[in-house]
C-alpha cells in the first residue's frame, strides 16, 4: 500500500515486500530531493492515523479500484496485515526458498517436453508432486522459485494459494509469481494457494506469480500451473 501511495505521489519504490520496501538512489541525488520522500512518508502517517477515505489519499487507484473508495486507509493496511496472519505469510515465503526440491529432470528436458506439448495444465489443488513445465518467480520478492523439472512441494503450493485468495479480496495490489522441470513440494503449493486467496480478497493488490495462470470459468476465477503430462 505505500508503494502504491509513494507512486501516486511522484516516487518510484524499486522493490517491495512484505513489510518493507527498497529505494534506490542515483549519484548526486540532493537533499531536497530526498526530504521529499520523507515529507511523503510523514504524510502517509498522518493519513495513517486519520483512517482517511481511499478517495482522498489514493484518488487514482480508488477510481480504478471502487470497491476501495470509501475504505479507511488504516482498515484496509489492517485487513491486509490480517490475511497475511491468517495464511502466516511471513514464515512460508521464508520456508518455500528453504524447503527440500525434489528435481525430476534436468531444465533443458523440461522445455524439451513444453517444446513438443507434452504438458497439461492443472488447477493449483492438484499440483503436489507434479513437475513445473515453467520458471515460477513470485513478485514480490522476483527471486526464483522453481526451475522446469522441479516438483512442487506442499510449502510452495500454500503460497500459491495465498496468492489466489490475496489477489482475488484485493484487486489492484496484486502478487506476481513467474513460473520450468522441478516437482512441486507442499510448501509452494501453500504459497500458491495463499496467493489464490489473496488475489480473491483483495483485488487491486494482486500477488503477482508469473508462470501462474488464471482462467474465469462460469464466473469464477480459477488458477492454473502448466506441468510435465505424466
Amino acid at each position: 500500500i505505500v508503494s502504491k501511495y509513494l507512486a501516486e505521489h511522484g516516487i518510484i519504490i524499486e522493490k517491495t515486500g512484505l513489510y518493507s520496501f527498497f529505494i534506490m538512489f542515483t549519484i548526486g541525488i540532493t537533499k531536497g530531493r530526498w526530504n521529499s520522500m520523507v515529507t511523503e512518508l510523514q504524510q502517509f502517517k498522518d493519513d495513517y492515523d486519520q483512517n482517511l477515505p481511499m478517495w482522498r489519499v489514493m484518488p487514482e487507484f480508488a477510481a480504478k479500484n471502487p470497491r476501495y473508495e470509501k475504505v479507511g486507509l488504516r482498515d484496509l493496511c489492517q485487513r491486509i496485515h490480517n490475511m497475511y496472519r491468517k495464511y502466516d505469510v511471513a514464515k512460508v515465503t521464508t520456508e518455500m526458498y528453504l524447503s527440500q526440491i525434489d528435481t525430476a529432470m534436468t531444465p533443458a528436458d523440461a522445455w524439451a517436453k513444453m517444446a513438443h506439448r507434452e504438458i497439461e495444465r492443472v488447477s493449483i489443488d492438484d499440483i503436489e508432486g507434479r513437475v513445473t513445465a515453467m520458471l515460477v518467480t513470485p513478485y514480490p520478492p522476483g527471486i526464483p522459485l522453481m526451475v522446469p523439472g522441479e516438483r512442487f512441494n506442499k510449502t510452495i503450493i500454500n503460497y500459491l494459494k495465498f496468492t489466489r485468495a490475496f489477489n482475488s479480496e484485493f484487486p489492484g495490489f496484486e502478487t506476481e509469481l513467474m513460473v520450468p522441470g522441478e516437482r512441486f513440494n507442499k510448501t509452494i503449493i501453500n504459497y500458491l494457494k495463499f496467493t489464490r486467496a489473496f488475489n480473491s480478497e483483495f483485488p487491486g493488490f494482486e500477488t503477482d506469480v508469473h508462470g501462474l495462470v488464471r482462467e474465469t470459468i462460469d464466473g469464477e476465477v480459477k488458477y492454473f500451473i502448466d506441468v510435465v503430462k505424466e
